[in-house]
């Protein structure tokens, strides 16, 4: 396949580094990655600025730029001006800590594969839990494993994969967790430490996120703090059916107020992939996001 690489920790990345020479073995690998760190830079873009794109050397890929843009800039750039043939696959990766519950709303790896979702290429996100990065290699290998499934993933468009792995030698991973999403948010999940400068002026610094909690296992927090991999099934649609269909119910009024009735008829939903109009991008009709 042709493969297009990407990552938000930066074309040097050792993750970034461990993810093409795996892919490299079977495959033919392209990079686009920014030529700085970007992490938790979301799913943002650049347009107030001028991007560049300078070749790079990446071991083991065939060509490789590094963009002075975000992760989904890269994917933009590289698709549209880049690449001389759109990718069979985009992996974003593999990223240092792990990329589940609310993290994936601020991650640039998560970004980039949704970026590619969203042109309708085939995509998978890869990070490693913890800070250590040891495992980078095993990390990477899991993700090869998964894509010699990539026939039969038949994901619709606008779906895409997450995949976080425990930073463990393989002997020591505990299984894969095709788990959901964690949707809770603690109160104290961020908390910022006061510092002050040389010239007694406070500053603030986002604090290190707490230890996973040893929660429900069909999630992907609980299923990493089992120490299995995890993989779960995004999708770019974030309209929530059940909700629209009760705004549906009880705002006719309101819509009369502006000159018209509700449109389109309750019931419709996402048009995905070829399927039909009720059913989500996921493959479930009301399921709370």
């Amino acid at each position: 396949m042709n493969i297009l690489a990407v990552n938000d920790d930066g074309i040097t990345a050792p993750g970034l580094l461990a993810l093409v020479t795996a892919l490299a073995r079977r495959h033919a690998v392209r990079v686009a990655a920014p030529a700085t760190e970007q992490s938790a830079m979301g799913h943002g873009i650049t347009f107030l600025t001028p991007l560049r794109a300078d070749p790079a050397a990446v071991e083991g890929a065939v060509e490789a730029w590094a963009v002075s843009g975000t992760p989904a800039d890269c994917i933009k750039l590289a698709v549209g001006n880049l690449l001389d043939t759109r990718p069979d696959l985009v992996v974003s990766g593999v990223n240092l800590g792990a990329n589940l519950g609310m993290n994936l709303h601020y991650s640039g790896t998560v970004a980039a594969a949704r970026e590619a979702a969203l042109m309708g290429i085939p995509a998978m996100a890869v990070s490693l839990h913890g800070w250590d990065g040891v495992y980078f290699d095993a990390a990477a290998r899991v993700a090869v494993d998964m894509m010699a499934d990539f026939p039969a993933w038949d994901l619709p468009c606008g779906v895409f994969l997450n995949l976080n792995v425990p930073d463990l030698p393989a002997d020591r991973m505990r299984g894969v967790a095709i788990c959901r999403q964690d949707n809770q948010f603690p109160p104290d999940r961020d908390t910022y430490k006061m510092r002050m400068d040389p010239r007694r002026r406070p500053y603030y610094w986002l604090d290190a996120q707490p230890p996973l909690a040893d929660v429900d296992p069909e999630h992907d927090v609980g299923a990493m703090a089992a120490d299995m991999v995890t993989v779960t099934p995004l999708t770019c649609d974030m309209t929530h059916y059940e909700s629209l269909r009760i705004l549906r119910e009880q705002m006719p009024a309101v819509s009369a107020r502006y000159g018209g009735g509700m449109a389109p008829p309750a019931g419709s939903g996402p048009r995905s992939g070829g399927r039909s109009d009720a059913a989500r991008a996921d493959g479930t009709k009301e399921e709370a996001a």
